[in-house]
């Protein structure tokens, strides 16, 4: 009854998955989608950036291939409506695979469902066609994996090999995964007895089969297409791409005046508060873990997501102590299977049509304005509709994988030219003789005041006005005026 319920939850209230709002306006998508196409119909892995002018032909690995592909064959058969499917589909496996965490943990449905039902307003953030919802779904299966070795069923921890090995293929976040295995490690090595908290130190055979395990996964990391290159993506992503994380906004940190952030802030409170009623014994590795979680949440907000995959079976096993919950075992089949056909009925009766979403895509993207961009031409366009235009065969300036614009500069010189730092300049370096942008950003504002740049193009696309800018063949590159600068310096993008 609960899992039927929890199954309907996503389609009916997850903003990004309403047929209504914006299922397909995730800019990621589209370049994903153009990367596995190039996979799929040439049968050769992507050594080199394929879609731009900037940076096209430099080396650049793809850490999410295999992420992609569910992707490209859902929208192969079913067109947006497939996209829409597995988008569903990877949300509720996730939502699904932690109640089924959480019982496990706590022995309490009730308890679980509670707990899961907190934890589906965090992975909200992360609720879009998004890769990373698969690579959680792996995360989810290491921690299944550590509390099945904790409740004394060893040989599954020679699963952990193979977990690593799809993951480290699906997404960059199998270094945090391979970061808590290293610290659940660290946390038996000792005896550890204080308060609330009681630790046993492993054995010296639990500690070697552990070691033997972790030497397995670190092998199987690079039993992948690139070698070294893809295990070497995530560490790039830290240490070589501060502009990336710092102007994209999901690596914001929360704030905790949105329904995310204060839902993140209440699943805190109620752990601390479920302890004080009715305290239990914590092993180390769970105070790390919950602490580890709740940081990363409060320094990012993406990592919403992570916070809920770590802490949801300890928060269900505190609200079944905290309330001191009688068991649940007893089912009732009748209510169970009313539950399920409701929520199919559910589910069909709210899953767009293909005409829907179509038209849906139309608010999000200028799609005549990208349709009509010549492939000769040097286009420079706002971020987020690089990706459709790769979709659609259309050289970029830059999109939303700022990863190897970063490392060629073109990152910056994009910040500078949206930001009216140096607009003309960048122009004119790259050689742009095309400009698709919104009426109200700043750069459209300086364009409008520059000779010998003109308007072709007008697309509205829901609120926006989006503006194709052309450079007249032979004209001067222009000069704009001091109030006109000005003005647009000022200008909020």
């Amino acid at each position: 009854m609960n899992i039927a319920i929890l199954m309907a939850l996503p389609v009916i209230f997850t903003i990004s998955l309403n047929p209504l709002c914006q299922v397909l306006e995730d800019p990621d998508i589209w370049w994903h989608l153009a990367d596995a196409r190039q996979l799929v119909t040439t049968h050769h892995f992507i050594w080199a950036e394929p879609n731009s002018f900037t940076v096209g032909g430099q080396m650049w690995v793809n850490p999410e291939w295999l992420a992609e592909l569910p992707y490209w064959f859902s929208y192969a058969a079913l067109h947006y409506r497939g996209i829409y499917l597995l988008d569903w589909l990877a949300l509720s496996g996730n939502l699904v695979f932690l109640y089924w965490r959480s019982y496990r943990r706590s022995g309490h449905a009730g308890a679980a469902w509670w707990a899961a039902a907190l934890a589906f307003v965090l992975v909200s953030v992360n609720a879009g066609p998004r890769t990373i919802a698969m690579a959680y779904l792996m995360m989810g299966a290491e921690l299944a994996l550590l509390e099945a070795y904790e409740r004394g069923k060893t040989r599954c921890l020679w699963l952990l090999p193979i977990v690593f090995c799809i993951w480290v293929n699906l997404h960059g976040s199998w270094l945090i995964g391979l970061a808590l295995f290293v610290l659940y490690i660290l946390c038996g090595a000792f005896e550890f007895k204080k308060g609330v908290i009681e630790q046993e130190a492993f054995t010296s055979s639990e500690r070697n089969r552990l070691l033997m395990v972790l030497g397995a996964c670190l092998a199987a990391l690079f039993v992948n297409p690139y070698g070294w290159r893809l295990a070497w993506n995530p560490i790039d992503m830290m240490t070589n791409q501060k502009l990336n994380i710092a102007n994209v906004m999901e690596w914001k940190p929360l704030n905790l005046s949105t329904i995310a952030g204060a839902t993140a802030f209440a699943a805190m409170c109620l752990m601390v508060l479920l302890n004080a009623f009715k305290g239990r014994k914590w092993r180390v590795y769970e105070v790390a873990f919950v602490f580890f979680a709740w940081y990363a949440a409060l320094d990012h907000m993406r990592f919403l997501f992570l916070a809920a995959v770590l802490t949801t079976p300890i928060l269900a096993l505190d609200i079944r102590r905290g309330f001191e919950l009688e068991s649940d075992e007893h089912t009732i089949p009748a209510a169970n299977a009313f539950m399920v056909v409701a929520a199919l009925i559910v589910i069909v009766s709210i899953f767009p049509s293909e005409k829907k979403l179509e038209s849906k895509l139309q608010t999000f993207f200028p799609m005549q304005s990208v349709a009509a961009i010549d492939p000769s031409w040097r286009t420079f366009n706002v971020d987020n509709v690089g990706g459709m235009m790769t979709f659609q065969s259309k050289p970029v300036f830059i999109d939303s994988r700022f990863d190897v614009f970063e490392h060629h500069g073109v990152l910056a010189d994009y910040l500078k030219a949206m930001y009216s730092i140096a607009p003309l300049e960048v122009l004119d370096k790259y050689r742009i003789d095309h400009v698709l942008l919104t009426d109200t950003m700043p750069a459209s504002y300086v364009l409008k005041h520059t000779a010998g740049w003109t308007i072709i193009r007008r697309e509205r696309s829901g609120d926006d006005i989006y503006l194709t800018f052309a450079l007249t063949p032979g004209a001067p590159a222009g000069s704009i005026t001091r109030e006109a600068q000005a003005e647009a310096a000022t200008t909020k993008r």
